[in-house]
């Protein structure tokens, strides 16, 4: 379930979702506008992006103005792929873009593996200095490229069957679509990128998307391989300019479901620690850090009690401020709730799945609401994966029950 509304109000749900009495979610204050009224209709897109005339009653109407004309200096014009060395110069226009977005930009059609290969061995380099993927750029700066391969872009009739596949498993994780913006609801046990061990994930799919220019769509944030839920993805490279400085901005919303051991008190509550990466032979976690520890960083989610089942289990409904590695596993396991099947920081001792629960991370990316690119702002809305509704069912518990964070500030 998903849309694009006008401005983000709120949610429509049917009479019997939530309790009697409860408020209806209506964002927090920082989503209302100027002139917000908590009675107005949401405006939405159809699925088909077709403009909703007025009925008799004049009570709809079109849901976004036409988009603008994308500007000149937002299209990035394919360059010839260099044969040889060569050094370019960073213009204002790709002043703070991340090295490989900026590789991305400037040769439409180079897949992920290679630039991360070119960047991982040093043959790109940033006046004159080894740089990684992630850095940003500066205007002015010199980058030296390598001599560079590119991939042929798809087109539809070109895909071979096991292409065609993907993309129709694309189609059927498509919670939202236009021509800027992806909202994928991701499986539980996809990885979003690659890794050691990793052949299939989304960022891999996505190559069946290229463009007639050979563009792929980018991802702009990531999911935990055993996280389901909604994932977004920009397709052109204006809108991940625009996506990604939302999530820099915190101006996105994201409400994650969790089924957590015991019920936390207080019901409602902020954790507020520092995380820092451990690693070892086996495995890689995130600790609970002290300020000024060697690479740690401040991390702060808002939680909520939605029901539990007695006093061995609890849904809660998770609300991050910051995006940290593994943040609510951690945090979670921090105050002695950790998340059901979670296998890296579930450490309660003599601790027994009740009988029919599987054993698999019960974390999902709910819901996630952001601004439009050229105006208004999605808001998409995942389903359980069916290993959290089974879990559901089998507790008694009420999907459509209230969701009681709403007002969490946002610092």
């Amino acid at each position: 379930m998903s849309r694009r509304v006008k401005r983000p109000l709120a949610k429509s749900r049917a009479p019997g979702d939530r309790p009697k009495g409860a408020r209806p979610y209506r964002g927090s204050q920082a989503e209302r506008p100027p002139g917000h009224r908590p009675t107005g209709k949401p405006l939405r897109l159809s699925d088909k992006r077709q403009d909703r005339h007025p009925d008799k009653r004049g009570e709809q109407r079109s849901a976004v103005a036409p988009p603008e004309p994308a500007k000149a200096k937002d299209i990035a014009a394919a360059e010839p792929l260099p044969i040889k060395v060569q050094t370019v110069v960073v213009t204002d226009d790709e002043n703070n873009m991340r090295v490989d977005r900026f590789l991305e930009a400037r040769f439409p059609g180079l897949s992920f593996s290679h630039i991360q290969r070119i960047v991982r061995k040093g043959e790109l380099r940033v006046n004159g200095k080894r740089a990684d993927s992630k850095d940003r750029l500066e205007a002015g700066q010199s980058v030296r490229i390598p001599p560079l391969r590119l991939d042929a872009p798809k087109t539809a009739s070109a895909l071979s069957d096991a292409e065609s596949k993907t993309l129709q498993a694309l189609k059927e994780m498509t919670l939202y679509e236009d021509d800027d913006v992806l909202v994928l609801n991701k499986p539980a046990g996809l990885a979003v990128q690659g890794g050691s061990g990793t052949t299939r994930h989304v960022d891999q799919m996505l190559e069946v998307m290229r463009d007639a220019k050979g563009q792929k769509p980018r991802l702009v944030h990531r999911l935990d391989k055993d996280t389901a839920g909604c994932l977004l993805v920009a397709k052109t490279r204006f809108a991940a300019t625009a996506l990604t400085g939302s999530f820099r901005h915190r101006s996105a919303r994201k409400v994650y479901w969790a089924l957590v051991a015991g019920v936390p008190k207080p019901k409602q509550g902020r954790i507020s620690t520092y995380l820092a990466k451990e690693e070892s032979e086996e495995d890689t976690i995130m600790r609970i850090a002290e300020h000024g520890d060697e690479g740690a960083s401040h991390a702060v989610t808002y939680y909520a009690v939605v029901e539990n089942s007695g006093n061995k289990l609890a849904w809660v409904s998770l609300k991050p401020v910051t995006g940290r590695t593994h943040q609510l596993r951690a945090h979670m396991a921090h105050i002695g709730h950790a998340i059901v099947g979670d296998p890296k920081y579930f450490n309660i001792e003599n601790w027994q799945l009740p009988g029919g629960l599987q054993n698999r991370l019960h974390l999902l990316a709910r819901r996630i609401m952001i601004p439009h690119p050229r105006g208004g702002v999605i808001d998409a809305t995942a389903p359980l994966p069916p290993h959290m509704l089974q879990s559901w069912n089998l507790l008694g518990l009420e999907a459509g029950r209230f969701d009681p964070i709403e007002n969490a500030p946002e610092e």
